[in-house]
């Protein structure tokens, strides 16, 4: 069983790494520290499961998840996070992941949902699937999140419109339905909710 590791910290993915070779079914065929690059990685030697961590530089773990589940279907994908929020949840299953792991799950925990996820069968940290039952959807639309979450990385209107091609009226639309739609005094305010529910990362 072949497995690619996403993880941006030298030490954690070394262990993850070094961890995972200890099993005598799984092989590790690539690893890489930047979202950017898990698509390429994950074309030039396709692996059964991708294990990727949620917070990533270049774009987020959760929207490399998106994009592998595109472009290579046949590869599953388990996410691994230190904080279990259920709005992250929600933004997992809505990506087509397979696995969501915390870190601090014991270290049998990660081989063992790999080959869960491999086999087909999806794993959730228990104790984050009952928080995510009791949570409420999520209030704002996919182009709403990419919105919210340019404007969290510091993007201004002008910046977004860029990103997004869209109109910097549209952009300026777009987060005056955020804000009214999350009952936020401002786009900080916005921000800070969208945060603290895992709605963006």
């Amino acid at each position: 069983m072949t497995v690619l590791i996403a993880e941006d910290m030298h030490m954690i993915r070394g262990a993850l790494i070094a961890l995972l070779e200890l099993e005598p079914d799984l092989r590790i065929v690539a690893s890489v520290d930047r979202g950017d690059t898990i698509v390429q990685a994950a074309l030039d030697t396709p692996p059964d499961v991708a294990v990727i961590d949620i917070d990533l530089p270049g774009i987020d773990g959760l929207t490399a998840a998106a994009d592998l589940h595109r472009q290579l279907p046949s590869c599953r994908t388990l996410i691994l996070t230190s904080l279990g929020r259920p709005g992250t949840l929600r933004r997992a299953l809505s990506a087509h992941v397979s696995g969501f792991l915390l870190k601090d799950s014991p270290p049998q925990q990660l081989a063992q949902a790999i080959r869960a996820v491999a086999s087909g069968r999806r794993v959730v940290d228990p104790q984050l699937a009952l928080s995510a039952w009791d949570s409420p959807e999520i209030p704002l639309s996919p182009r709403e999140l990419e919105v919210l979450r340019l404007a969290a990385r510091g993007a201004d209107a002008a910046e977004i419109a860029g990103c997004l091609f869209l109109s910097q009226g549209t952009v300026r639309n777009y987060l005056t339905a955020i804000v009214a739609k999350l009952g936020a005094r401002n786009r900080i305010d916005a921000i800070r909710i969208a945060e603290e529910a895992g709605w963006i990362p």
